[in-house]
């Protein structure tokens, strides 16, 4: 079993998988079926003093009801998780499926315009926290952290809703992974 973020496959294995080519095969396999899980695609915002970044972002759900919790896992060696971790907050921008494009514009790590408030040439204005809200997103929720945890490679930050609002008609189709050539998980 190789450790997470290393090379080879990442077990466990079920009983029968057994020696590097029966695991490599699996781990294909499983990838696969993961990779089949329906699964959003949008641009987190964060901040950290005059810091920002827009980032696509493919998970994102909803973990609680009372209080509204919205949970989104971040890679940790993206910018985006150093700055919402200093900066203690986040936006999820949900994005139409006809501007589907604009994700690959925030795969990086973007170029902030603070004059022409743009980020990567895409206009922006700052939700109640302070994270970026990008202004072409369909809908977008502005979240506090409460409660950051480890998961290997990536940390899954919950927070609390602490904003929303629609920017556009709210029955347009959102984008979703499905929609593009992208993949990533699994």
């Amino acid at each position: 079993m190789a450790a997470p973020g290393g090379t080879g496959p990442v077990g466990p294995f079920p009983p029968g998988v057994e020696g590097p080519e029966a695991e490599e095969e699996y781990d294909k396999l499983r990838r696969r079926v993961l990779w089949t899980l329906p699964s959003g695609l949008y641009v987190v915002g964060s901040r950290a003093g005059d810091r920002r970044n827009l980032m696509t972002l493919n998970w994102a759900s909803q973990v609680s009801f009372d209080p509204k919790l919205l949970g989104v896992g971040i890679e940790k060696t993206a910018l985006t998780h150093q700055l919402i971790a200093d900066g203690g907050v986040f936006t999820l921008n949900t994005i139409a499926r006809d501007d589907r494009a604009i994700v690959r514009k925030f795969t990086k790590p973007v170029e902030y315009d603070p004059a022409a408030g743009t980020l990567n040439g895409f206009a922006f204005h700052d939700a109640r926290t302070g994270a970026p809200v990008l202004d072409q997103a369909v809908a977008w929720l502005d979240c506090e952290v409460r409660n950051p945890v480890d998961c290997g490679g990536h940390t899954f930050f919950i927070g609390e809703v602490v904003d929303t609002g629609f920017q556009r008609d709210e029955s347009i189709d959102v984008l979703r992974m499905e929609d593009t050539r992208m993949s990533y998980g699994g």
